[in-house]
């Protein structure tokens, strides 16, 4: 019965996700599969605190134990696709950080809900529906990865300390496995995603998925190609385009401009010299008076682990909601962006809130959107830049997109390294349009690969440009033109 039931076409099988997995796990343990493999952690969620009825798309969260020596497990969120679940592609969807919440793609990127942002008053922050998630053209799988990151967790201590490689590897193993429970999906397209430092992993993450496919001589995984968003490569370029940039929008003279050029022989990240290392400071200096995430909005603190008295009052007035505070992030004003940063502190660390998402008791003390201290971490991945040179020459498909005002990770640097490929154009620089106006720009190279931009859009375009980004991913995942 369970095999009729997963071979069945997906508008015929049940609608419980439940009994799906059931199914599943019933078909693994008559192919003398361990029951672990099963998603018997799974937990599918019609409801969550803070969002007014029940939720107009479908989730599902739960574990996957990716190490068992260390009883390492990668929380998950699955958002189903708004259109056509059966035959959309599947997205995997990576935060950067590293150690950033798989649910900043949920809530701040590309998922389906947003946050109201208004003063948090000691109640529960309200949600609602994000019109503009790109679960209205594939499923997305968001990931809390490396272990240590959102609601991911490991028994033992020496879980916690991985790096680069070792993070890729385990989100290998995590696909893996979740693929197993979800069969029905293996057939359909498969992508991952990312932005910020995820676009440094990312291409590993492809590597290793395409290095396994090659090694089973078929597609365990329908992969079809990737794309990274404002992407961390590990080199120089990065770095080295900020102050380019940062002249070309008025930040710093023409003077300091030309004195870092005269002193520092285009290498702006390791001075060799006084004079190069003094002019750099007074860039710094400047740089640090804009929003590098956005260099347009104001300028915001980020999650930093210090309490106002406003935050200790309210605190202290809904104290009984909360599991086990012990810092909450700085509060500030509520137009900055990064206000439901803020927010999300406080609704994830909701009882109710763990308890609709199916968090495991004694694992996770406190949820922080992004750990920047805690846990060890190797960054024992330099250079991804070939990566993208191997995987686009091997037919594996590439959109590399930029928010244009972005001082983190600038698209000049990013186009340049894109253009270092040598791969011939398809079609020329153009605009690409959304409702009659320019959405940004754009260039098609040969092997597939695709680099655009994001007119307005901040480190992570998705956030402050969502209908552009939108508009954007759905095209390409049809291959339209942008």
């Amino acid at each position: 019965m369970a095999l009729k039931l997963l071979l069945l076409p997906r508008t015929q099988r049940a609608t419980s996700l439940p009994q799906l997995a059931a199914a599943c796990c019933l078909v693994l343990a008559l192919l003398l599969l361990p029951l672990s493999a099963c998603a018997a952690a799974a937990t599918v969620v019609t409801r969550l605190p803070g969002f007014d009825g029940p939720l107009p798309f479908s989730l599902e969260t739960g574990y996957v134990s990716i190490d068992e020596d260390t009883g390492s497990e990668l929380f998950y969120y699955f958002v189903e696709s708004e259109r056509s679940p059966a035959t959309d592609p599947v997205f995997l969807w990576l935060t950067g950080g590293p150690r950033c919440s798989g649910f900043c793609g949920v809530a701040f990127e590309i998922g389906p809900i947003n946050f109201v942002v208004e003063p948090y008053d000691g109640t529960l922050p309200r949600l609602v529906y994000n019109p503009d998630s790109w679960t209205r053209a594939a499923s997305v799988l968001f990931l809390d990865s490396p272990v240590g990151t959102g609601f991911s967790y490991a028994r033992d201590p020496q879980g916690y300390d991985v790096g680069d490689i070792s993070s890729s590897r385990q989100v290998v193993t995590f696909l893996r496995k979740w693929f197993d429970d979800h069969p029905w999906l293996l057939s359909n397209p498969f992508y991952v995603g990312g932005d910020s430092y995820a676009g440094k992993t990312v291409p590993l993450v492809v590597q290793y998925i395409s290095e396994g496919i090659e090694e089973m001589h078929h597609p365990l995984i329908n992969l079809k190609g990737y794309l990274v968003g404002n992407p961390v490569t590990g080199e120089k370029i990065d770095m080295n385009s900020r102050i380019p940039y940062a002249h070309s929008h008025g930040i710093i003279s023409d003077q300091q401009y030309e004195a870092a050029m005269a002193n520092c022989k285009g290498d702006y990240v390791s001075p060799t010299n006084k004079l190069c290392a003094e002019v750099l400071q007074t860039i710094e200096d400047l740089m640090s008076e804009v929003n590098k995430n956005d260099i347009l909005a104001p300028t915001c603190p980020f999650d930093s682990p210090k309490q106002g008295r406003d935050s200790l009052a309210r605190r202290a007035l809904a104290e009984e909601h909360y599991y086990r505070l012990s810092d909450p992030p700085e509060e500030h004003s509520s137009p900055c962006f990064e206000y439901r940063f803020y927010l999300s502190y406080f609704w994830a660390n909701d009882n109710a809130t763990r308890a609709a998402l199916g968090i495991k008791e004694g694992t996770v003390t406190e949820w922080v959107r992004c750990k920047r201290s805690g846990f060890p971490y190797t960054y024992d991945f330099h250079r991804s830049i070939k990566y993208h040179f191997n995987l686009t020459t091997r037919g594996y498909r590439l959109l590399v997109y930029s928010g244009d005002h972005d001082l983190v990770v600038p698209f000049s640097g990013t186009h340049a390294w894109i253009r270092s490929f040598n791969f011939s154009i398809v079609d020329d620089w153009r605009a690409w349009h959304l409702d009659g106006q320019a959405a940004g720009f754009t260039i098609k190279y040969a092997n597939d690969l695709t680099f655009a931009t994001v007119k307005g859009g901040r480190h992570t375009a998705p956030g402050n440009r969502p209908k552009e980004c939108l508009a954007m991913a759905k095209r390409w995942l049809h291959n339209e033109p942008l």
